[in-house]
């Protein structure tokens, strides 16, 4: 589908978008089709959001660039509304999830060399996905992803995601550890859930060794789950918290939170983005978070996110080959016991948009502002087609 101009880094469906409301998509042939992937967790807000286009349209026709040497007033008013939505207490604005990976992963190397640590080490998981630069990528724990790309970056060691007993022996066994890199639920992995008291565990252990927690909500932030940050469901706070995705509805922007000792890290000329936190992209973010809290999107990802787990459960009790569904908010995967990468296909040729990752996990974030009759349709669609075409013997869980 490509031409040969683009380099063949993806393997695209044949199917190209033209244009888009609220959670739908329309193709170049006019034909409809309902977003239950809104971009990979990006367009919260769905298409084409009035408050968005506005704000992108007046920031356009007054200013788009000027540089981080001077200041932005809308990159301070956006720190200043995420500073107050996290509780964290400062921002670096990049311009993409892997880039505020990239931050905190920084900001732990130099909190760790002022320890006098030579080495500084950051434990990350297994089945992780932290972004596709050289450092994130070697944060991830994917081989997929890290090969052919060797040698990869030093200075990570890997545990299990959600398994504390190993953290407390890697504590006991390494010194050079600073910091602990986790997503709250694992995504690109397959909607991998923490376990009950995980994060308030890793908070903990953190506490007692003097390591920064720092939680990868790229995915998470931003309404996803049903709470403003994933974290947000629990008691703690973490030390660092990166966000992009769904902060600016499709334009590109990332960010890189910090708190506490963190926060103090970087000084003058430490760190810099040539684009990070420009006028456009801050607007379009702002814009975001005052719909966000103002048409009260987080709860409304609760109830549809019920609706959509329990419609889902309802329809696939059963089904051969239907092991699980599980998720948060509308953050929502469907474990199968066979591949079924087949299923992205069949559901694109009866209007419906998802994806599949891990394999055998059908993955659906639909856009926050999903409303029932729309719920509804994915139940029905994909219960469809999972009768018709997923395999295995067993019944659903």
């Amino acid at each position: 589908m490509d031409p040969s101009s683009i380099m063949p880094t993806y393997k695209r469906l044949e199917v190209c978008f033209e244009r888009g409301e609220g959670v739908w998509l329309y193709d170049t042939e006019g034909r409809r089709y309902l977003d239950a992937l809104a971009g990979i967790a990006v367009c919260g807000l769905g298409h084409a959001h009035p408050a968005v286009t506005r704000a992108i349209q007046e920031q356009a026709a007054r200013l788009l660039h000027t540089s981080n040497v001077y200041g932005i007033t809308r990159q301070r008013e956006l720190a200043d509304r995420l500073v107050a939505l996290s509780g964290m207490d400062n921002v670096f604005f990049g311009n993409s999830g892997a880039e505020a990976n990239e931050c905190a992963i920084k900001i732990a190397r130099m909190y760790g060399h002022g320890r006098n640590i030579e080495k500084p080490s950051i434990i990350v998981m297994e089945n992780s996905f932290h972004g596709r630069t050289l450092a994130t990528l070697s944060a991830t724990g994917s081989r997929k992803v890290q090969a052919g790309f060797e040698p990869l970056v030093s200075g990570f060691v890997r545990a299990r995601f959600g398994d504390l007993e190993e953290l407390a022996s890697i504590a006991r066994n390494n010194s050079s550890i600073v910091a602990v890199l986790v997503e709250p639920i694992q995504g690109e992995s397959g909607i991998r859930m923490a376990p009950e008291g995980y994060l308030e565990g890793l908070r903990a252990l953190c506490d007692q060794h003097g390591w920064l927690l720092m939680l990868d909500e790229v995915q998470t932030g931003n309404g996803r789950t049903g709470a403003m940050f994933a974290f947000q469901h629990t008691a703690i706070m973490p030390d660092v918290l990166t966000t992009a995705k769904g902060l600016g509805n499709g334009v590109p922007i990332g960010a890189c939170l910090a708190r506490g000792a963190a926060a103090g890290v970087f000084h003058a000329g430490n760190h810099g983005s040539t684009f990070g936190g420009n006028p456009l992209a801050c607007a379009a973010a702002q814009a975001v978070l005052d719909t966000l809290v103002a048409d009260e999107l987080c709860a409304n990802a609760v109830r549809m996110g019920e609706r959509l787990m329990h419609g889902l459960r309802a329809r696939l009790a059963g089904i051969p080959g239907v092991v699980e569904v599980r998720g948060r908010g509308l953050m929502v995967g469907i474990e199968l016991r066979e591949p079924c990468a087949h299923l992205v296909q069949a559901a694109l040729e009866q209007g419906l948009l998802i994806n599949v990752t891990s394999d055998n996990v059908i993955r659906l974030l639909p856009p926050l502002v999903i409303q029932a009759a729309e719920v509804d349709q994915i139940i029905d669609t994909l219960g469809a087609l999972i009768a018709a075409r997923a395999g295995g013997a067993q019944s659903a869980a």
